[in-house]
């Protein structure tokens, strides 16, 4: 191995841990036909936060949460946790998985667009035409009539609407992350926005339990459901960082491809969901989008992602 290239396992964290995030985003379409969509997200925060339990502490010799810190945390997870997963699973409940595959893709391009309204960074143009991209995908797919797929065409636009609303907030996520990780580890940011998200839900997680009939759940189910907390807290970010110590930030979000890619092979595969050529443009054009954004240029500064 050349001196300073990264190990292969590493490239393998990064490219499992996006595939764990699109794998969950489609597992959620089986997830949201049991459960109710409030009750689900409940569910997913709560196994979660046994899991990060121990993240939880802080580090010895780590500095105390400052009040800025604690603020920012909120806001990290009423959108990055909270919001995102309402949007995207009422919008995946309406929609399609293939469909949340392709919104998903606009992701670093909706982050490039945050940060050059909050942190005031540069669009460059290649990440300028990455978000016309990324939006025109999402139109084709939204708009488009796909022969022999009545769920696309009869989907209603505030599915997609809502799957766009889950980029922004996962975008939102990103931008608030690059202040935080400057002063908190990011395993214990991800616990601590865990238990804010489950703060939030609890109200409505409950209120929707009281009328749930939980006996009639099938036990592969309950594993899907495991699954799905355990990858969409814990498993992917911990791949994600373990990659990121020894590859190039603006290199490993090249990996990010493996989002929609997944996704769609959930849909597809799994789920039954056709596959027609106004899916593949749309795919295609999500897919240009997502690789202009992230593919590392040469003078290409490190960004966290995601």
């Amino acid at each position: 191995m050349r001196p300073g290239a990264a190990p292969a396992w590493a490239y393998l964290s990064l490219a499992a841990s996006m595939a764990l995030v699109g794998s969950y985003v489609g597992l959620s379409r089986l997830l949201v036909v049991v459960f109710p969509v409030l009750l689900l997200a409940w569910l997913r925060f709560a196994i979660a936060a046994v899991a990060m339990a121990h993240w939880v502490r802080r580090a010895p010799g780590e500095a105390p949460l400052s009040r800025h810190d604690r603020r920012l945390l909120f806001w990290e997870s009423f959108l990055g946790n909270f919001l995102f997963s309402i949007c995207m699973l009422y919008g995946v409940q309406a929609t399609s998985a293939l469909a949340a595959g392709v919104v998903m893709a606009a992701i670093p391009a909706a982050v490039a667009l945050l940060s050059r309204l909050f942190l005031g960074e540069r669009i460059a143009p290649r990440v300028a035409a990455a978000i016309v991209c990324a939006a025109t995908g999402i139109a084709w797919l939204a708009l488009a009539k796909h022969p022999g797929d009545a769920g696309a065409a009869s989907a209603p636009w505030w599915g997609y609407a809502l799957l766009l609303g889950a980029v922004l907030c996962e975008a939102s996520y990103v931008v608030i992350g690059k202040r935080l990780t400057a002063n908190v580890p990011p395993r214990r940011i991800s616990a601590l926005i865990n238990l804010w998200g489950l703060a939030l839900a609890t109200p409505f997680g409950l209120w929707q339990a009281m009328r749930f009939d939980f006996r009639g759940v099938d036990g592969t189910v309950w594993v899907g459901l495991v699954f799905y907390a355990l990858a969409a807290s814990v498993a992917t970010v911990w791949l994600w960082m373990q990659g990121l110590r020894h590859v190039p930030a603006p290199r490993a979000g090249v990996f990010t491809v493996m989002l929609p890619v997944s996704a769609a092979l959930v849909g597809v595969v799994f789920l039954g969901e056709p596959f027609g050529a106004g899916h593949l443009a749309a795919f295609a054009l999500a897919l240009a989008g997502l690789l202009l954004a992230t593919w590392p240029g040469r003078n290409a500064a490190a960004r966290p992602y995601p």
